[in-house]
């Protein structure tokens, strides 16, 4: 394996994407779709590299200190399913493709495992980063220009992308040192294995894509999606308040919106009212250097949403209990509906300091009735709407 091998790497990642779907049971072509509808009446996944371009996130990395950058690259391609008639407007070849993208989105990152072939690998194993497979949005307009633009000649894709694939310049006559002695001391001393050491690139910190759910009550947790989130020395923060991570790995990390406790002791300080508001807060993936200082991720939203537990009337007015019920700069509105239609909304209310009661008042002004108590705070609607009886 040369540092020349890693010339095949875009062939070789086309091949190991095409191999990691056959392995799953799905036969593969590679070209152009209108030339896969012509190659036999089999069922089939096609893939057509339409797109290179230069990784502009790694454009400036280097493997080596002092060495000049490589050449990273960011693939795309087109997936296309045909069914047995070589349709691929069909429900059937729409069923493939969708079966061909979640065994794609399943492999995540494409490995270089033990059935990997010899050349592929020794393309591809001497790039430090693992490649990527993401999604990317299928745009009419896009599958008609790849498509030349003829209606006989559309048919529906999906996008999809791997990187950063390497491409490493030939390797120069070597010069250097021989490693394993300790050419600092005189006469030079032979060190062994004490002289090597591995260089890798260093991470920039975690990169966050998405969070599923986008709201959670106090006690649940919520699946953070991204890069880089099996780093040691994570912490992730809602709005300023440290959340309990529950498990991570390369590409995902459960944190717990601490809540109320099991066993009846004190609340956590979401939970408690002793934090944050409901509503929609930052939340980001910081890691802490060794210097003491943060390295932290990108921004995504997370709405944090009130609890209501009870309310009863206690004369005009109506008081909830709860959890993250507002305080007296939120945002807070309560709504009565009947037979599933806003009635009338009230905004004059009274938190509590720890936000956990909350009074309403004048609410039986609006008549005799049972009505669906819906309570939003900044913006973030409970997920539990009591019945209400006016008399």
């Amino acid at each position: 394996m040369t540092q020349a091998d890693s010339h095949r790497a875009i062939g070789a990642a086309t091949k190991l994407l095409r191999d990691h779907l056959s392995r799953r049971g799905f036969n593969v072509t590679v070209g152009r779709p209108e030339d896969a509808a012509e190659n036999d009446s089999t069922a089939k996944l096609n893939l057509f590299l339409y797109e290179l371009s230069f990784d502009g996130a790694l454009r400036n990395v280097s493997l080596e200190e002092g060495r000049p950058p490589p050449v990273w690259m960011v693939l795309r391609y087109l997936l296309t399913a045909f069914d047995d008639g070589e349709l691929s407007d069909s429900a059937d070849a729409h069923e493939l493709l969708g079966r061909g993208l979640m065994a794609l989105n399943d492999l995540n990152y494409l490995r270089l495992d033990a059935a990997v072939a010899l050349d592929v690998r020794q393309a591809l194993e001497l790039n430090p980063e693992p490649l990527k497979i993401t999604f990317e949005d299928g745009s009419s307009d896009l599958l008609s220009k790849l498509m030349q633009g003829s209606d006989d000649a559309y048919r529906i894709s999906a996008p999809v992308q791997v990187r950063p694939v390497l491409l490493l310049p030939a390797e120069r006559e070597g010069s250097s040192l021989l490693v394993g002695v300790d050419y600092s001391q005189s006469p030079p001393v032979e060190i062994r294995e004490a002289g090597l050491r591995i260089e890798t690139i260093p991470s920039l910190g975690p990169m966050l894509d998405r969070v599923e759910p986008v709201a959670v009550e106090p006690g649940e947790t919520v699946t953070v999606h991204g890069t880089d989130l099996h780093l040691s020395g994570l912490e992730a923060v809602l709005g300023g308040q440290v959340l309990r991570i529950v498990a991570q790995g390369p590409d995902r990390l459960v944190v717990e919106a601490e809540g109320t406790a099991t066993d009846g002791g004190p609340l956590g300080p979401i939970a408690a009212g002793l934090s944050i508001s409901a509503g929609e807060h930052p939340l980001s993936v910081r890691r802490v250097l060794g210097n003491g200082k943060l390295r932290g991720s990108n921004l995504i939203g997370l709405g944090l949403r009130p609890v209501v537990t009870g309310a009863v009337l206690n004369g005009a007015d109506l008081d909830l209990a709860g959890h993250l019920l507002g305080g007296t700069d939120d945002d807070v509105v309560l709504t009565l509906l009947r037979d599933g239609a806003p009635l009338r909304s009230f905004e004059v209310v009274t938190p509590s300091a720890n936000q956990r009661s909350l009074t309403v008042a004048g609410v039986t002004a609006v008549g005799p009735g049972t009505y669906l108590a819906l309570l939003r705070v900044n913006g973030q609607q409970a997920r539990i709407a009591p019945l209400v009886v006016v008399p």
